[in-house]
């Protein structure tokens, strides 16, 4: 469901009566097919809180200069009257819109805003701090009157929602400036003096902010300047679909790391889970900000010496892991729960809660051992991978020597018990030949819970098409990954390459046999798809691309459900 009349928010300016905004932004909004409603400046941040989750789309109006003092720095005489009733606010809500991925246009004082947020730089005055500056950037005429020019950059979006134009005549109003964009933002127009005049996005979000004032050509009716508020309106109806697919479907990540980051104090898991720490990339305000419904996180074992007494640690190890996630869960758990099932997840979902999967990555947990599997079923494990990066004694691995050709015989007894015990086979580090090994074995369908192309990026840890292909015929997934050096040879992905990836996928296999597993907290992340905050990111460039609501609804969660129910019913 796509809202006709998304519903975009206004932050409103503070004068003598109080909240005002001025007419022009709320008649372009109209007129471009949003509905407006307005921000007042307050500083209840619950109640913003609230209200962004409700919001299709923001634009952070003009004003007065920002208080300097809240970007550590001391006033220049030089600095206008400033709006202490907006500043904190404002440089709340737009970090918060920026973690929850809505569309956001900032106007005038709005770009400064926007780029101190999101650590940027802003200067208090453009001619005592920057010698460059010439032109007169304050104009006397009226507000709908263009003063000056400002340069586009080539290939920017500024530059793709004006049609391709390289200039434009604008309007000025300003004394402060950015003066950088920081790292969430780049440059996509300046002024012939070398005034930054645009920002935008460098991560693939829908995030613009203008030096100038483009509500106030309407007033004059000109329509010169609404093409910006157009693709602001284009842009929230598209987040509108994302978050109604989100919130009626369960949103599923195959694989996280998160785990590998536990200390031995229990406590400091809690809080870094429960909290939003900078230490993880899943933990519950990001996957609340992303709408991610559930993670499957992992106990992670990298692959060392095959010894009793090894194999005696590794056990331990795991079990540790486990025992920690449960542990994290549980004190948590207003927010959280454990979940093994689909229904475990519904339930949990109903009650306003994340659902926390449990796994294991990497057989060598349970050395040579086999009764261990049926241990760790009873533990809740939903899958388990049958390597990492080295050979173990149930297979060859990708990054291995081919030690048994393939599956070993314990391999093969691995497998078939998994089967018995409801346990996913996950084939993701397993060489090919393990691959078609486990294939030919296993009687339920296997996954690959967090695996690209290999036509897409040469590495032995992605799948070819073929494999694609058999994997499919067999009724499994394959989990598209956003570790870069998988998604692109020179290591410099973006969600965008995860999105080919997928894409070519879906070609290969078909729509019901591809889905998502970020391998985050594992070294997976890419800028639009860098922690579990952004996975509505990713829903969006799949709207982009065209993919029906059913489509991404089996994408982001339903194919791998399948795959898990699939895995109950073996004898």
């Amino acid at each position: 469901m796509k809202l006709e009349h998304p519903l975009i928010g206004i932050t409103g300016n503070f004068g003598d009566k109080g909240c005002e905004l001025a007419q022009g932004y709320y008649l372009s909004i109209v007129k471009a097919g949003g509905t407006p409603v307005v921000i007042p400046p307050h500083k209840d941040k619950e109640a913003i809180l609230t209200l962004l989750n409700t919001l299709d789309g923001i634009v952070l109006s003009g004003g007065g200069d920002i208080n300097p003092l809240l970007l550590g720095e001391e006033p220049l005489p030089q600095l206008h009257s400033v709006c202490p009733e907006r500043d904190e606010t404002e440089l709340f809500l737009a970090l918060e819109a920026f973690h929850r991925q809505i569309p956001t246009l900032g106007i005038c004082r709005g770009i400064q805003v926007m780029a101190a947020a999101l650590d940027g730089k802003v200067w208090q005055d453009i001619y005592a701090q920057d010698t460059g500056a010439r032109l007169k950037h304050s104009q006397d005429m009226p507000r709908y009157t263009a003063s000056h020019t400002v340069n586009i950059k080539e290939g920017s979006t500024l530059q793709s929602i004006f049609g391709g134009k390289q200039s434009l005549r604008v309007n000025s109003f300003h004394h402060q400036a950015v003066s950088d964009p920081g790292p969430h933002l780049t440059v996509s127009a300046m002024s012939p003096d070398g005034i930054i005049e645009a920002v935008e996005s460098c991560e693939h979000k829908a995030i613009i902010g203008l030096q100038w004032h483009p509500e106030c050509f309407i007033l004059n009716n000109d329509e010169s300047m609404m093409a910006v508020f157009r693709w602001l309106i284009s842009e929230a109806r598209t987040f509108s679909q994302a978050k109604h697919i989100h919130d009626t479907s369960i949103i599923l990540d195959s694989h996280c790391d998160t785990p590998m980051f536990f200390s031995a104090n229990s406590k400091e898991n809690i809080t870094m889970f429960g909290t939003r720490s900078d230490k993880v990339l899943v933990n519950l305000p990001k996957m609340a900000e992303g709408r991610l419904d559930a993670s499957i996180m992992v106990a992670y074992i990298p692959q060392g010496e095959r010894t009793e007494e090894a194999y005696k640690d590794v056990t331990a190890k795991t079990d540790l892991l486990l025992t920690q996630i449960e542990e994290m869960v549980r004190a948590n758990g207003d927010r959280v729960g454990l979940a093994e099932t689909s229904e475990d997840i519904m339930l949990l979902k109903a009650q306003g809660k994340k659902a926390i999967l449990r796994g294991i990555e990497n057989g060598y947990a349970i050395g040579k051992n086999i009764g261990l599997l049926e241990y760790f079923r009873k533990r809740g494990i939903v899958y388990m991978t049958l390597c990492h990066n080295g050979d173990n004694d149930i297979c060859d691995s990708a990054r291995g020597n081919n030690e048994h050709g393939g599956l070993s015989t314990f391999g093969r007894e691995v497998v078939e018990q998994m089967n018995r015990l409801g346990i996913l086979v996950d084939l993701s580090h397993a060489s090919e030949k393990s691959f078609y090994d486990a294939l030919e074995v296993s009687k339920v369908p296997i996954v690959c819970s967090h695996s690209s192309a290999r036509a897409l990026c040469d590495h032995p840890r992605n799948l070819t098409d073929d494999q694609m292909r058999a994997l499919a015929q067999a009724g499994g997934v394959a989990q598209t990954t956003v570790y870069s050096g998988f998604l692109r040879s020179d290591g410099q992905a973006t969600v965008i390459d995860a999105v080919e990836h997928l894409c070519h996928a879906a070609k290969i296999m078909g729509i019901e046999h591809v889905g998502l597993g970020t391998d985050f907290d594992g070294d997976g992340g890419v800028p639009g798809l860098a922690d579990a905050s952004e996975v509505i990111n990713f829903t969006r460039h799949l709207l982009r691309r065209q993919f029906s609501e059913q489509d991404i609804r089996l994408i982001m969660g339903g194919n791998f459900l399948r795959a898990m129910a699939s895995a109950k019913f073996c004898d």
